[in-house]
């Protein structure tokens, strides 16, 4: 007889370093299974979570590896269970793509990156971001921590949430209500979506919301859905947007015809502004699994209708 209640399978793209670090961690009453048909507890990635849901039939809590977790919440899948995600890890990786694009902008480092393969010395003015405004879409600790870090560098920060209502600790100096968006975007020299992929984001930044902006910046950094991408170029030829910085897009991978590859004013990366360490993953696993093993309510909890 072993003392172990809970079996845990992991499903990510890094099995063996999960399976190493649980191995080392020895958290009481919990072993690994191989064995899909008897683990209460799902480590596990997207889309290997959504696609091989039904093989857990005695599943209880399924921890997320990352922060978005729209792809299980389609009603034709289940949500019987306890849903968990990483937060609270990805502000800093998000400041950093943000404000290095945006510095590299203003100080047209790309530019001189082509000057130097050429071998050509010529100088071009360039501005500070100080006192540029920012209005991030998402206050929570993604936008939070971006406001801080915007403001470090001496930008306004607007935040855009559905409540109207300040983030604790958030740094930003103003927050409208999401129905106040046109007169938020009206400030915005930069335009940052932080948004989750909810029926109430879809499509939210779109040719009448972004045809408030001047000549901003527009970075998309939350999800794909939250952009529609076949009103970006007008708003781009119209001058509303300035540059569009993209990591996330409707469908991925973007297929190889797409316009946005060879637009001058369009700069995208695939899906890589924040990622999942492992090691930082692992940390808020073992924290919410001695809550779960004592009884206590798990954090970074999912709310299947709210989507988040």
């Amino acid at each position: 007889m072993n003392n172990f209640t809970h079996k845990l399978y992991i499903l990510t793209e890094h099995n063996d370093i999960y399976r190493q670090a649980i191995e080392q961690a020895q958290l009481s009453g919990l072993a690994i299974t191989d064995d899909r048909s008897e683990a209460t507890i799902l480590l596990a990635a997207p889309p290997l979570a959504a696609k091989y849901l039904d093989d857990f039939p005695q599943l209880e809590w399924l921890h997320w590896e990352y922060a978005g977790v729209d792809t299980l919440m389609s009603p034709q899948l289940r949500q019987d269970y306890e849903l968990t995600n990483v937060k609270g890890i990805f502000g800093q990786q998000i400041a950093e793509y943000v404000l290095g694009n945006l510095i590299a902008h203003f100080r047209h480092f790309a530019c001189y990156a082509q000057q130097q393969a050429a071998k050509q010395w010529q100088t071009h003015p360039y501005q500070s971001i100080n006192d540029k405004t920012m209005v991030i879409l998402g206050t929570g600790s993604i936008g939070s921590h971006l406001a801080k870090v915007a403001k470090a560098f001496g930008l306004h920060v607007i935040g855009v949430n559905r409540t109207g209502i300040p983030a604790k600790n958030g740094g930003f100096d103003k927050t409208y209500h999401i129905n106040e968006l046109a007169t938020a975007l009206a400030h915005a020299e930069v335009v940052v979506s932080t948004l989750p992929n909810t029926p109430h984001t879809k499509g939210l930044l779109n040719k009448s919301t972004l045809s408030h902006c001047h000549n901003a910046l527009l970075f998309n950094v939350g999800r794909g859905k939250n952009l529609v991408e076949s009103d970006l170029i007008a708003l781009i030829e119209e001058g509303h947007i300035q540059h569009a910085y993209l990591d996330v897009f409707e469908k991925e991978p973007l297929s190889e015809d797409h316009p946005f590859w060879t637009h001058p004013a369009i700069s995208l990366t695939p899906h890589i502004a924040a990622v999942s360490f492992p090691e930082q993953v692992m940390e808020i696993f073992t924290r919410n699994y001695h809550l779960w093993r004592d009884g206590f309510q798990l954090e970074n909890r999912i709310d299947f209708e709210k989507g988040y």
